[in-house]
């Protein structure tokens, strides 16, 4: 018991809140504060992340994660098909991505960069508390890449123009958009959306299992130790009941969601997110800005900073705390913050990964590095060309899961090699 960092973990909440509450500058930006900060708690306490899902696979032979994540897209797809059900589409900012040579090979540089820095856009920021120097180090490299990566994203064709487009995809940046496939469904094309989802997440989790079984086999099966705690059954009986109690505490503040409490979490926050803001999921587009704040303060003046990434210098001049998806990943690292403090893990974790070697910081930072300029080429990064996507009926979505398994599955067979 470590009652200490429990008190600091509620102080966190309620500094959190209030001060959020009364120092933003708008109730949206409270609002994206308080969901980032649910996000984190969700991906901290259910021991999840995108990047997870391949490097587990590789490293260890469980593929439970990425089964997990076939389940929170679909659940995700139902929640846009309720959202989205005759209204206008027009209206919500989906993520329906272009299908193009930049998608192929920037979900290929992200899937091998996360396999070097083991964590994702939205995982490096959680790790800012689990793993300080390999996240701090995976970030600095992160934001570079994705200030370099600037100007191809807002120029080039082979990043802009998409291969394939739909009717609907034409609203947005000229994808495909699922539903635009079956209009003759007698449900505006979400039936057949959601069914096609649905499809192509079994396909998903069959080759998964195929994955783990052949790993079985051949006897190259760790496991993951944590998902096994998860799926361990406390016995719990009524009658033993009592508020305040240690057993009762456990059960709400310190014992881990399971993977699927996590998807679910994360999908009703999703939901969230995309009926107040009408946007899904984003997180890597203030990483580079964030680079380039650092550059102004050494004298480059934010026009130059615009001119170079052919962008409004908005971005750069705006502060951090006035731009929306800024604060949502500050609210991420928050939610991480509360979760390890009120259940009493923070300063055991945030000690576990201090020491790293010169070989680490090189690899640290070529992952980092390689997923921003990943993330440039298609148009987002695990939330931003994934999950988003695909919650959102784009195509898009689901090459970038392919292209980025391939990926990282090359990046822990290097990274094997060179260990």
């Amino acid at each position: 018991m470590n009652k200490g960092e429990r008190i600091l973990g509620f102080i966190a909440i309620i500094l959190l809140l209030v001060l959020g509450k009364t120092q933003l500058a708008s109730d949206m930006l409270f609002f994206r504060l308080v969901v980032g900060a649910g996000l984190g708690y969700a991906l901290s306490r259910a021991y999840t992340g995108f990047a997870g899902s391949v490097n587990r696979a590789c490293r260890t032979g469980s593929t439970k994660l990425m089964r997990t994540l076939m389940f929170l897209f679909f659940i995700s797809s139902v929640v846009t098909a309720a959202l989205l059900f005759k209204g206008d589409v027009t209206t919500f900012g989906l993520w329906i991505n272009p299908i193009n040579l930049g998608l192929i090979l920037g979900g290929l540089l992200f899937g091998f960069g996360m396999s070097f820095s083991s964590c994702c856009a939205s995982g490096v920021l959680t790790d800012l508390i689990t793993g300080l120097p390999r996240a701090l180090i995976t970030l600095i490299f992160f934001g570079m890449g994705v200030f370099l990566g600037f100007p191809i994203q807002n120029s080039a064709a082979f990043v802009k123009e998409s291969w394939f487009t739909s009717v609907t995809g034409e609203s947005f940046k000229n994808g495909v958009f699922l539903p635009d496939l079956f209009q003759w469904d007698g449900l505006g094309g979400y039936l057949g959306a959601v069914a096609l989802t649905g499809v192509f997440a079994l396909i998903v989790i069959y080759f998964s299992y195929r994955f783990e079984q052949k790993r079985k086999k051949e006897n190259n099966y760790q496991g993951v130790m944590m998902e096994k705690l998860q799926d361990e059954v406390v016995p719990f009986d009524t009658k033993d009941y009592a508020l305040f109690s240690e057993a009762t505490y456990d059960r709400m503040f310190i014992r881990p969601w399971t993977l699927l409490q996590g998807a679910v979490a994360i999908t009703l926050l999703f939901m969230l997110l995309m009926g107040v803001t009408k946007s899904g999921w984003g997180a890597s587009t203030p990483y580079g800005l964030w680079f380039g704040k650092i550059l102004m303060i050494f004298g480059v003046s934010a026009e130059s900073l615009a001119e170079y990434a052919k962008m409004k210098p908005d971005g750069f001049i705006t502060p951090f705390f006035q731009n929306g998806v800024s604060v949502q990943n500050f609210g991420i690292l928050m939610g991480t913050l509360i979760y390890l403090l009120t259940a009493g893990k923070f300063r055991v974790t945030f000690m576990s990964e201090m020491k790293i070697t010169v070989k680490e910081v090189l690899l640290f930072a070529m992952g980092g590095l390689a997923m921003g300029i990943g993330t440039r080429l298609a148009n987002g990064c695990n939330v931003g060309a994934l999950y988003t996507p695909i919650a959102n009926f784009s195509l898009s979505g689901w090459i970038f899961l392919i292209v980025m398994v391939i990926g990282g599955m090359a990046g822990n067979w290097l990274g094997k090699k060179i260990a």
